[in-house]
């Protein structure tokens, strides 16, 4: 699925995993096994996506290419080629497969000095590239106890969109990724507050790029919390980690997003 069908407004429902370091070629494949045979009732419910390792994109969006499930790259450099051991750049990804590219998620940010100007870059490089842009932004843990969450959240949709002026804004969307309730051991957000942080950041992220923006919620999602995130009228979807690691687990939170949204 290209780009600006995928983010193509808030009135999609969107719902996927990213495996991050996870995953071998027969784990892809008995994933995309699954996804393949019991996706097909989801699909007029629901855009599913899948976020491999670099390693995999090729294999899986040969598995998915016409199932309409669009597939995404982890990351990206910001130069399109280069003397950069190590990284993988926008029109590599999209050569692999990609059709969109996630940015600025909180393990980058802290682990590997990821910054909002390197977001900003990141994003205008997908974009450049004719690839979308899924970019986590979140607050951590002492931000929010202080009461500055939503200032935080605007700042960061200000600078990821800071040189992407030119951009298609139907390849751009947010998702809300409270670091706070990130991992194992993380304490998902309040479904109302994620609902009002999630509210802002699309008329933000509208305001600056003259359109509608779909924002997703991330952050220790599970079966038991789906439904109750779905109920809210301004989460546009879902960004699942280890609860959709298995593809049963991703498609059963994709049923009660869509259960939830059709009555």
């Amino acid at each position: 699925m290209a780009a600006a069908d995928l983010f193509g407004g808030r009135s999609r429902r969107l719902v996927g995993t990213s495996w991050k370091m996870n995953k071998l070629r027969a784990d892809a494949d008995a994933f995309c096994t699954t996804l393949v045979a019991d996706g097909a009732a989801l699909a007029s419910r629901v855009d599913l996506f899948v976020v491999p390792p670099f390693t995999l994109i090729e294999r899986v969006a040969a598995a998915l290419g016409r199932t309409g499930i669009a597939v995404g790259a982890q990351n990206v450099h910001w130069d399109d080629a280069g003397a950069w051991t190590g990284e993988i750049s926008a029109p590599q990804a999209g050569d692999a497969g990609a059709s969109f590219v996630e940015i600025g998620h909180s393990e980058r940010r802290a682990n590997f000095a990821e910054t909002d100007g390197t977001v900003a870059r990141k994003v205008a490089a997908v974009a450049r590239n004719g690839l979308g842009a899924l970019v986590c932004i979140g607050d951590t843990a002492d931000e929010h106890r202080a009461g500055r969450s939503a200032d935080v959240l605007a700042d960061q949709v200000d600078a990821a969109l800071s040189l992407a002026a030119a951009a298609d804004p139907a390849a751009i969307a947010f998702a809300y990724e409270p670091v706070w309730a990130i991992g194992e051991h993380g304490t998902p957000a309040d479904p109302a507050f994620a609902n009002d942080m999630i509210a802002g950041i699309a008329a933000r992220a509208g305001a600056r790029l003259g359109r509608e923006v779909s924002v997703l919620y991330g952050g220790s999602v599970h079966r038991d919390n789906a439904a109750a995130l779905a109920a809210q009228p301004d989460i546009d979807g879902l960004f699942i980690g280890r609860s959709a690691w298995d593809a049963a687990g991703l498609l059963a939170i994709a049923h009660l997003f869509a259960d939830v949204r059709d009555r």
